[in-house]
């Protein structure tokens, strides 16, 4: 008895196919796919991106350590860590 129920678990286990992160993955893959604007890239400063892109429509102050701010721009959000971009995320 003690022997089938990790046999039983392991079996289920194996046969359950996991498709949910195979779709979420294809979303995210087909929404960066469709994006043609020009996004500032990673490692740019401050500077750089405010002369490529111009003023953001709102900026949120650093926070953390290290310091971790946001410029948000119609569209999509910079993230900087210090005065450089660490991440660009595309608004939905």
């Amino acid at each position: 008895m003690r022997i089938t129920t990790p046999v039983l678990a392991l079996t289920m286990a194996c046969v359950m196919p996991a498709h949910a992160d195979t779709l979420l993955l294809n979303a995210i893959d087909s929404s960066r796919a469709a994006n043609t604007q020009p996004l500032p890239s990673r490692g740019a400063t401050m500077t750089s991106v405010q002369s490529a892109f111009g003023e953001p429509t709102s900026t949120r102050a650093p926070v953390g350590e290290p310091p971790i701010s946001r410029w948000i721009y119609p569209g999509y959000t910079v993230y900087f860590e210090h005065d450089r971009v660490i991440n660009t995320v595309l608004h939905r």
